[in-house]
């Protein structure tokens, strides 16, 4: 039977969704800040703890292709509320455990449940607003995605310093408690498909997605392709991609259809997402300790100076979502990218003697810049793909978007490293001890322990100082790189003749 929902229905269900694709966003990153303290609590190493991260990284990317598939065969509703009532129980699990292995394990079944949520989320906001409305609907569902990470760390850290570190699991408890509360009452069954499970091309891509966030997760703690480990992880990635190409193009029923990608807003929307996720994620990475060791900002102050970032973004989602009934969106998302490159060339030339002002407004203008490329994006990408694609393509979407946050987080990550002990190589070639000797209050001396400590200190700040920028000026070749990308999706499609979300 074809329906529609009401007013009161249609809001119930979005704040659930919403909240519950929040969770998920805000589960990247609000454990980060925890590291340290779980692992003296079960007695870890650094390279052990960091597992706590890499286990719910892989589960989850290795699971996200398969919440399509699993939402067009048992519906939706029954996918989001195992998933949202199975990510408060294992995050009440992260939470009790009492070892490395029990919080490895809890994690990755955290990911598992976790990987729905997201997808299908948006989704069932698709499916319950009329085309017209996609653009809000998107920007509501772009709060989780852009917002969680923000509060992410900000969050984690204030729980664990203010009480402990399992509440950065608890915390999710009776937010997944109501949304489960609300799913089950409020959201409609969807139609169901039968379809053949595809084993071979999920095997092939779950073991090409996490050999990939393997290889991107610990390829910086092991020097890359000089490990062994690394060689092995790039290479079962490559073979078991070109096994599940070659499979999803000559079988029948592939796990994946490869169709997704001939809708053109689908598949430049896909790889803008890409860009974006390379862009935004890595650069959120790059803020906190750029604060705190550069700037010398304690986590509070830290906080506070990022907390504009996310105000922009909220305000731009509430803006934009009602702009696209007006503007073309291919010229929002231009505008939202140009945004962002401009806050990431302000960025690219950050210095230590700067005041707080110059970060604030360059993450505000981000932040507007995200929201505003974001919303639209969301929207043309799946203006012209077919209802019954709906449920996979949103994975693929998230997936590419998760994707490419890791591979920029990597990046980043290691080329902050290697600049940084560059940068301090050729700067100390030019220090030289003439003139350098003073006063014993001197800070710097080369006669004295100390002053070689602090002149080697200021040069070292110099130096990671040189590579943030360096890492900066990367993010904002790729944005100005993506800024063409949106004039290739098509003009605004005319309203499919569909219903707006068919119930069982």
């Amino acid at each position: 039977m074809d329906t529609s929902l009401n007013r009161t229905d249609r809001f119930l269900i979005t704040v659930c969704v919403t909240l519950a694709s929040f969770l998920q966003a805000l589960d990247t990153t609000i454990a980060n800040i925890a590291l340290p303290h779980i692992g003296g609590t079960i007695a870890a190493t650094p390279e052990q703890i960091s597992w706590v991260l890499t286990s719910y990284i892989v589960a989850a990317a290795i699971t996200i292709p398969l919440t399509g598939w699993l939402a067009d065969r048992y519906g939706r509703k029954q996918v989001l509320l195992f998933s949202v009532v199975g990510f408060t129980l294992t995050s009440a699990l992260c939470g009790m455990a009492q070892s490395l292995f029990q919080i490895v394990l809890f994690r990755m079944l955290q990911g598992v449940c976790g990987a729905a949520l997201m997808p299908q989320s948006q989704a069932v906001l698709l499916d319950i607003n009329p085309p017209e409305r996609h653009g809000r609907a998107m920007a509501t569902s772009g709060i989780a995605v852009l917002v969680g990470p923000i509060i992410g760390p900000l969050l984690g850290a204030w729980l664990t310093d203010n009480y402990s570190w399992r509440w950065v699991f608890y915390i999710n408890v009776p937010v997944g408690i109501v949304c489960a509360l609300g799913i089950s009452s409020f959201m409609p069954r969807t139609q169901t498909h039968r379809s053949t499970f595809d084993f071979l091309g999920f095997a092939a891509l779950s073991i090409a997605l996490g050999a990939l966030q393997l290889l991107l997760d610990r390829g910086q703690l092991h020097d890359w392709f000089d490990s062994g480990e690394i060689r092995l992880e790039a290479a079962a990635g490559v073979l078991a991609l070109y096994v599940f190409l070659v499979h999803s193009l000559t079988t029948a029923s592939p796990f994946v259809s490869l169709k997704l990608f001939t809708d053109r807003n689908f598949a430049t929307g896909s790889l803008t997402v890409f860009v974006i996720g390379v862009v935004l994620f890595a650069t959120l990475v790059l803020l906190p300790p750029f604060l705190q060791n550069i700037m010398r900002y304690p986590v509070s102050t830290a906080g506070v100076v990022m907390a504009p970032r996310g105000v922009g973004t909220l305000l731009s989602m509430l803006i934009v979502g009602r702009l696209m009934t007006a503007l073309d969106p291919r010229l929002i998302i231009v505008a939202g990218l140009a945004l962002t490159a401009a806050s990431l060339w302000v960025m690219s030339s950050f210095s230590p003697l700067m005041d707080e002002r110059l970060i604030i407004w360059s993450g505000f203008t981000q932040g507007v810049g995200a929201g505003m490329a974001w919303v639209p994006l969301s929207a043309v990408a799946f203006a012209t793909l077919a209802t019954r694609l709906r449920s996979m393509g949103t994975s693929i979407f998230n997936l590419l978007r998760n994707i490419g946050s890791s591979i920029g987080i990597s990046i980043v990550t290691a080329l902050l490293a290697r600049n940084a002990q560059i940068m301090h190589s050729r700067l100390v070639e030019h220090i030289m001890p003439y003139g350098m000797q003073g006063p014993p209050s001197a800070p710097y001396s080369f006669t004295d322990p100390h002053g070689i400590a602090a002149l080697d200190a200021a040069v070292a700040r110099q130096a990671e100082m040189i590579a943030y920028n360096n890492d900066f000026k990367l993010m904002l070749i790729l944005t100005l790189a993506a800024l063409p990308l949106p004039l290739l999706l098509k003009p605004r499609a005319a309203p499919r003749r569909e219903p707006v979300v068919a119930f069982e």
